[in-house]
């Protein structure tokens, strides 16, 4: 008998969740759940086999909606074809170009709710994705009071995390590789797996958690090269692009979990809070977070604003 593959390894300790819009990955490695945003349908909507969801969602919609409309039913759509696939739960974005705007968050949290409910979808099985900036977390506070369940995306540091929880958050999305990205390119360094600062800033998190109790789940996300994803293992949830999931499939290396609820008990961490000044000043100290929370953010717009115009294009 074959020794299990990382992929089977790492799914008895982690949650194994597909960071992707294409369905056939999905089927190919069997995923809980899937994670998708702006990028990835924007990616997806322009594959031959997906084309039909673009087309029904501007005919769903209907003439006279507004663009915007359209996107949101896109998307919708892309999610509920996700979980005919997937057991566990999909991730849906709400409009990055709300990311300082709590009530309209809120407002568009609602619709796409609406939208997936009316399709016959229970709440349960979304989570709504929000920025994690003051006012995302705001909004995910007044979501998670309805029995939305909220996905705080675009999370670099540890006061995101920690206003996350206190919010009351059902899960953070806290980006590995991007954190990476800016410290190579800053400090010129190359550092091992062990040695990332996203990998450390989500032990740190993880640790925090579990140790002073917090509910919200913790999804490890961005990820640049297998070595972290490994160095991660034992993680609430791991999010995973297709080919890091290919090469997990593909070694039969031994798999540890480095992330243990019971030893972060012991964690060396002092209980911290965050109101809204401390929380602004705080992310303001960190110069890497606040660089990569706003460059996500316009990247995220900007391919709204790219599916807009095919949108236009397919209505003529």
């Amino acid at each position: 008998m074959s020794p299990p593959n990382q992929l089977d390894q790492l799914k008895q300790f982690t949650t194994v969740v597909a960071d992707t819009g294409d369905f056939s990955s999905m089927k190919e490695y069997a995923p809980q759940d899937a994670t998708t945003n702006p990028s990835l349908i924007l990616k997806a909507a322009g594959i031959a086999e997906h084309a039909h969801l673009l087309d029904k969602a501007v005919t769903d919609a209907g003439a006279t909606a507004s663009t915007q409309k359209v996107i949101d039913q896109l998307l919708v759509l892309f999610g509920l074809e996700i979980l005919k696939i997937v057991p566990g739960r999909v991730s849906t974005e709400v409009d990055a170009r709300l990311s300082f705007d709590r009530d309209g968050s809120v407002a568009k949290a609602r619709e796409i709710i609406a939208l997936y409910e009316k399709a016959g979808m229970s709440r349960e099985r979304v989570l709504v994705k929000l920025a994690s900036t003051w006012e995302g977390i705001k909004a995910a506070e007044l979501l998670q009071r309805e029995k939305i369940n909220c996905n705080m995306t675009l999370l670099f540091c540890f006061p995101q995390a920690v206003a996350s929880a206190e919010a009351g958050v059902k899960l953070i999305s806290p980006f590995v590789g991007r954190i990476l990205d800016w410290y190579k390119k800053s400090t010129g360094k190359n550092y091992t797996p062990a040695e990332e600062p996203g990998v450390i800033s989500v032990t740190d998190i993880f640790n925090y958690y579990k140790k002073f109790g917090h509910e919200t789940e913790i999804m490890g996300a961005s990820f640049r090269n297998k070595g972290e994803i490994t160095e991660l293992a034992g993680c609430d949830l791991l999010t995973i692009s297709p080919q890091l999931l290919g090469e997990l499939k593909a070694s039969t290396d031994p798999l540890a979990r480095k992330l243990d609820p019971a030893r972060a008990k012991n964690a060396d961490v002092k209980k911290v809070s965050f109101d809204e000044k401390g929380f602004r000043f705080a992310l303001n100290e960190d110069a890497m977070a606040t660089e990569k929370t706003a460059e996500g953010i316009r990247v995220f717009a900007a391919d709204i604003v790219k599916l807009e115009q095919l949108i236009k294009q397919k209505r003529g």
